[in-house]
């Protein structure tokens, strides 16, 4: 009998990736096998994390990866993805809190700050001695940002922020907070979102934790309340105005997305083929069954064909030639197949699938809040339907 072959391994796919890649995913690897792997049901069953691992994960490069200067490390889009999907093989919680650091609030100011705001923040950030939240979603306004409630008005020389933002990764931790609102008109620029980089001491600025989740529970989430934030000008990203500018960044986070579930779904049957090696039904091992390969077989399909969708558009971000209706087709195909991958490998393990003792369940329950936010699967599907009919069903 043939050994085991690993579920990415089928396709040898080795080749498709440089050395530099490997070996970076290797470190990633490494890191989780280490600081996350051991620890992670612990802080899922606390509803908390450590957050040394911030300065951690800053040391190793992984805080705005992608990101050119300012002490970002710099890499390709790629390598950025397989870090993204070892970070999310420990949990999605993790692999969030990196990926709202790096490709919300970071790439934010790297984008759309001026010089001084990207001097001031980024090199903290990309070290992990500060971290960042990224406030857009709103109790009401979650698929529709463009009705968001929260305003800036001029007051003499300074803005003055009111409102409330919702579902904020890393919110009541956080240092410094990107948090959009519908701005009066200034100077040149018209009335619309503009963008504001908010230290989180600033008064008036509270982020209370939001507790009692079944999902993404080793991860900080809270609410951001704005009650009468005085900031000085300098404090807007002074030439973007409108959805364009949270849009991009949400585009950015979407893509690590795209290979970050494969993470926990690659987790979920590796797992799997584990226990049903060992675990003998009938006398016999649980993977000798019929049944049973069927599933593995199935779910390893899905599984690399996701990976060879992500490293497709991988290679295309690379080459600047990634359209944001491509992220969607990839985020849509990959939560969708990793959360059936996580739920399948749950009635492999049986009730032992229930527990925390295995992370299956804990991956499902997670990958329900993947599937939602930085658009729900339902706004993927409009998205590509409307890039196949030309018409827009959104309103």
């Amino acid at each position: 009998m043939k050994g085991r072959t690993a579920p990415l391994d089928l396709l040898k796919v080795d080749h498709l990736l440089s050395e530099e890649e490997r070996d970076i995913q290797a470190a990633v690897r490494d890191f989780v096998a280490q600081r996350v792997k051991p620890f992670v049901a612990d802080w899922y069953e606390r509803g908390d994390l450590d957050l040394g691992i911030v300065k951690e994960a800053g040391s190793l490069g992984l805080l705005g990866m992608h990101l050119e200067g300012y002490g970002c490390a710099g890499t390709n889009a790629v390598s950025y993805g397989l870090a993204c999907l070892e970070l999310e093989a420990g949990d999605s919680g993790i692999r969030s809190l990196v990926s709202v650091q790096g490709s919300l609030a970071m790439f934010a100011i790297w984008r759309w700050g001026s010089e001084e705001q990207k001097q001031t923040w980024l090199p903290a950030m990309a070290a992990g001695e500060k971290l960042g939240c990224f406030g857009l979603t709103e109790p009401d306004f979650g698929s529709n940002p463009a009705g968001m409630r929260t305003v800036a008005r001029r007051d003499g020389d300074d803005w003055v922020l009111n409102g409330t933002k919702m579902w904020i990764t890393n919110g009541s931790v956080a240092d410094v907070a990107v948090v959009w609102a519908k701005a009066e008109a200034d100077g040149d620029h018209p009335a619309g979102i503009r963008g504001f980089v908010v230290p989180t001491d600033t008064p008036g600025f509270s982020a209370p934790k939001i507790g009692k989740k079944l999902s993404l529970r080793a991860s900080i989430t809270s609410e951001l309340v704005l009650e009468g934030v005085r900031l000085p000008d300098d404090a807007v990203f002074p030439e973007v105005v409108g959805l364009k500018g949270p849009l991009s960044c949400l585009n950015e986070a979407r893509f690590g997305i795209v290979f970050g579930a494969l993470g926990a779904a690659r987790d979920c049957l590796e797992t799997a083929i584990d226990y049903a090696a060992t675990r003998e039904v009938f006398d016999r091992p649980l993977s000798s069954f019929q049944l049973t390969q069927a599933k593995l077989a199935d779910m390893a399909l899905e599984l690399q064909k996701g990976f060879l969708l992500a490293l497709h558009l991988g290679r295309l971000k690379d080459d600047h030639r990634l359209d944001p209706r491509q992220v969607s087709l990839g985020k849509l195909n990959n939560v969708r197949e990793s959360l059936a991958i996580a739920r399948e490998c749950r009635t492999i393990l049986g009730a032992s699938g229930v527990t925390l003792e295995y992370p299956v369940l804990r991956h499902a329950n997670n990958l329900e809040s993947v599937l939602t936010y930085e658009g729900t699967s339902e706004v993927h599907q409009l998205v590509i339907g409307q890039a196949l009919t030309g018409v827009s069903a959104f309103s």
